[in-house]
């Protein structure tokens, strides 16, 4: 798992690991956030789309308005296959969580 100092470093960094056709893509979000609410979204990983945010990289997370459990919203598909890549953010519980199993999924299938 990332560390704040991860974090932290890659927030102070000037430049940063894209090149100009990163941005060029006609995909809606730059990066797709996978992680697991519970262990994660009120440290690491809202430090982290804070600070890709403030960069300009085009940032999708899910809302906590998502039921934990049910397949995989259309919603989300359509936001993976929206983004240029996924940053998976792995946690305790990120793997014996059904739902996050099943969004790796459709990101692997997305990417492919």
């Amino acid at each position: 798992m990332a560390s704040v100092d991860t974090v932290n470093a890659f927030s102070s960094s000037s430049s940063l690991p894209f090149t100009d056709t990163f941005y060029e893509d006609r995909k809606k979000y730059d990066v797709y956030l996978s992680f697991r609410g519970s262990d994660t979204r009120n440290n690491i990983t809202d430090r982290l789309y804070s600070t890709m945010n403030q960069k300009g990289i085009r940032t999708f997370r899910d809302d906590e308005q998502y039921e934990q459990g049910k397949s995989v919203h259309s919603e989300l598909v359509r936001a993976i296959e929206d983004s240029k890549i996924a940053v998976i953010v792995l946690s305790q519980n990120y793997v014996f969580s059904t739902w996050c199993l099943a969004e790796l999924a459709a990101i692997v299938e997305c990417m492919e």
